[in-house]
């Protein structure tokens, strides 16, 4: 019988790391075929991707993936906690997945775990830590590592390990397993060489982070060295069509006009918008027309710039409070934006009760069900916004224009 294993990822873009990390995930689980749970156009950090999500469909399928589904935009720029959960919730609706792989700074799996229990359970001890350590005015992951490593008392093992941020990924993908009592089995893959934030090269690796600042100050030829040869060749036309976007400053005015015509109610009613925020929100977008202006006059110890960049993307593509409870409620649609030659065996053995998309057109017409509709114009709306930033070759509708990639 086929062993299938899941990995959830943004490929923002594909890298030398990625490859290694599916090398060793099928190394580990003898794995025969790996399905991506792959974020869309806009990323978990609230950022942009480099090139859209077909693009990322066709490197990711270039690496070794044997099928990638679209993780829902409203997971896609979500806290850590709905990422993962609406991730998770795909892996397992499909019915057809065995185990989870994900990158890790952590040494070993079970470190990882035991903070995934104490999260998970949040025994009293400690919800009275976090709620001291909040009330200091921290940021909430401030909060939440100052409290776990009072509760957890071991400082020479867990010092550390909640600043890297494959751990704090890998950690809500075993919460989430837990939560949802899935029968997924974990499976940690050491991060070697380069981590996340980190804008070195060290041999052959760099993260997606580095990269990004290399296209960023078009070092291309460093580009070079860090992606398989097919990424490179694939970054490298987008780069001359235009149709790639760098980070969210593609989307100044937008952004700022979209927070001046909303009412302050209306920002309050943004995710993740709290004790008094929209306030400072509508006064800095009424002083600024720029992003990095805006974003630095909002930020502080309490709301970290990943936070605030989620916020603004929630306004752009108008997604609300009742959205995002709605997405932690509810399974998501499975939808399937390509798949290999081996991969096409997969589509026919997904479960029944799956809601499968191949075909977006075709879905939309046929669907009954109001959330779900309003997720997926959700995505489109995306799509949409996202090419507004292309310096060329820019085109609305592409959910409905762009097929299956077939590899």
């Amino acid at each position: 019988m086929s062993k299938v294993v899941g990995i959830i990822a943004e490929y923002n873009p594909f890298h030398n790391g990625h490859s290694y990390h599916i090398q060793n995930t099928k190394a580990q689980t003898g794995a025969d075929f790996v399905v991506a749970v792959m974020t869309g156009n806009f990323t978990q950090r609230g950022n942009t991707s480099v090139v859209n999500k077909w693009e990322k469909t066709k490197m990711a399928l270039n690496g070794g993936v044997d099928l990638v589904i679209e993780l829902p935009t409203i997971y896609s720029i979500s806290s850590a906690e709905n990422f993962a959960n609406g991730a998770v919730k795909i892996l397992n609706t499909l019915g057809i997945v065995d185990a989870i792989s994900f990158g890790m700074e952590a040494n070993d799996i079970s470190t990882l775990n035991n903070i995934a229990n104490v999260l998970n359970s949040e025994p009293p001890e400690y919800k009275t830590l976090l709620e001291h350590e909040l009330g200091k005015g921290n940021s909430f992951p401030k909060a939440r590592d100052n409290a776990l490593m009072m509760y957890l008392n071991d400082i020479k093992r867990y010092a550390n390990v909640l600043k890297g941020s494959n751990n704090i990924l890998a950690i809500e993908y075993l919460k989430a397993l837990k939560k949802q009592k899935s029968n997924l089995v974990p499976v940690g893959i050491k991060r070697e060489k380069v981590y996340y934030n980190s804008t070195k090269i060290i041999d052959e690796y760099a993260s997606s982070t580095g990269i990004r600042n290399l296209l960023l100050h078009n070092q291309i030829e460093e580009v070079r060295r860090v992606v398989p040869a097919k990424v490179f060749s694939m970054l490298l036309e987008n780069i001359r069509q235009g149709t790639y976007v760098l980070d969210l400053t593609a989307y100044n005015y937008e952004i700022i006009y979209k927070l001046r015509s909303m009412s302050v109610k209306e920002i309050a009613n943004l995710p993740d918008v709290s004790e008094g925020l929209e306030n400072l929100i509508k006064e800095v977008s009424n002083k600024t027309n720029n992003l990095i202006e805006l974003i630095n006059g909002i930020k502080s110890k309490r709301y970290t710039q990943t936070r605030i960049q989620r916020i603004l993307l929630y306004a752009l593509l108008g997604i609300t409070k009742k959205d995002m409870e709605v997405s932690k409620k509810m399974v998501p649609y499975i939808r399937v934006l390509g798949c290999s030659e081996n991969g096409k065996m997969l589509l026919s053995q997904i479960s029944p009760k799956a809601k499968v998309i191949t075909s977006f057109k075709k879905f939309e017409s046929a669907n009954r069900n109001r959330r779900i509709a309003k997720f997926l114009e959700i995505d489109k709306r995306a799509t949409d916004i996202y090419t507004l930033g292309y310096k060329k070759n820019s085109k609305a509708g592409l959910d409905y224009t762009k097929g299956l990639i077939l590899q």
